[in-house]
């Protein structure tokens, strides 16, 4: 991956999602040899020149004015996130050390607070490529019950949210709108991408992710983005029924560090409930123990 591919990729997949009669031109009835607008035809909408466009486009303009890029963004109808991201693809990239690594993810000590904090609610920490860093019982509970409990533990075992979504059986099962789900996982991907560019690490999951799965695969080439830090799903969990939840991302002041998912239910709903009897039904029990004074018998 490299920013100015993907800069490329992006404008090209939204220009060719947009017809003339989404934005008012008019096509005279003419046969178009190719879907969406023409390239001279967003750049007169974005009010610059088709060459520079067609430049800017290829991946050739790398020096592309805050203004210029607000421009081609209306022109292409984005909304914040993605004007956002055509910005964050645009700007130079910065020289890094020829094979650096990027170091393991950690959960940082007011992370682990955190977590400690809302024990009660399931919440469990990501890192920038959706690899589970931990997690809190009913966020385990919630969200991979299937799994080892320990498993975030060992770098080498950690889930990783994203491949959970599109290749586990379970995880799909357990999204009414599976769909959707998806697309958020997918438009955050994209959204790490444009940041994070010489990411191996992100690379081999993406490749991963297209080479098991068509959905992804159909989903990653649409190009569509979507900073989703706050939304409600219907969840199918296999303990405690149907129940809808809040899944809100809490982001790291810093940034680059892990974010915090927490997992809410309107009080005193019923999916509010359901949310306590799987607390209930997950809390490990200790084993009853004779009291000090109590007489033991053999027989």
């Amino acid at each position: 991956m490299n920013k100015h591919g993907q800069l490329a990729e992006f404008l090209q997949a939204r220009r060719s999602q947009l017809r003339p009669e989404d934005v008012g031109l008019r096509t005279y009835g003419e046969r178009r040899r190719v879907p969406g607008l023409r390239r001279e035809e967003l750049a007169m909408l974005a009010g610059i020149s088709a060459p520079y466009y067609t430049r800017l486009e290829q991946g050739q303009s790398r020096n592309a004015s805050p203004e210029v890029l607000d421009a081609v963004a209306s022109a292409l109808r984005l909304d914040d996130s993605e004007r956002a991201h055509l910005h964050t693809l645009a700007k130079a990239p910065r020289r890094g050390r020829a094979g650096t690594r990027p170091r393991t993810e950690r959960v940082t000590a007011a992370t682990s607070a955190l977590l400690a904090a809302v024990d009660g609610t399931p919440a469990l920490a990501l890192g920038r490529r959706s690899d589970v860093l931990a997690w809190n019982r009913p966020g385990h509970s919630l969200f991979a019950g299937h799994l080892d409990p320990d498993s975030p533990d060992d770098p080498a075992r950690r889930p990783n949210m994203a491949k959970l979504v599109f290749l586990d059986a379970h995880t799909r099962d357990l999204y009414t709108d599976w769909p959707a789900k998806a697309r958020a996982v997918v438009g955050n991907l994209r959204l790490t991408a444009g940041r994070y560019p010489d990411d191996p690490s992100l690379a081999a999951l993406i490749g991963e992710l297209t080479m098991h799965s068509r959905e992804f695969s159909a989903m990653w080439a649409d190009h569509r983005v979507l900073a989703c830090d706050v939304a409600d799903y219907e969840m199918r969990h296999p303990l405690v029924g149907t129940l809808t939840v809040t899944q809100q991302t809490l982001q790291s002041p810093q940034g680059g560090g892990p974010s915090l998912v927490v997992a809410t239910a309107e009080a005193g709903s019923p999916s509010a409930a359901a949310l306590a009897l799987l607390d209930h039904a997950t809390t490990p029990r200790e084993t009853a123990r004779p009291h000090p004074g109590a007489e033991t018998r053999t027989i």
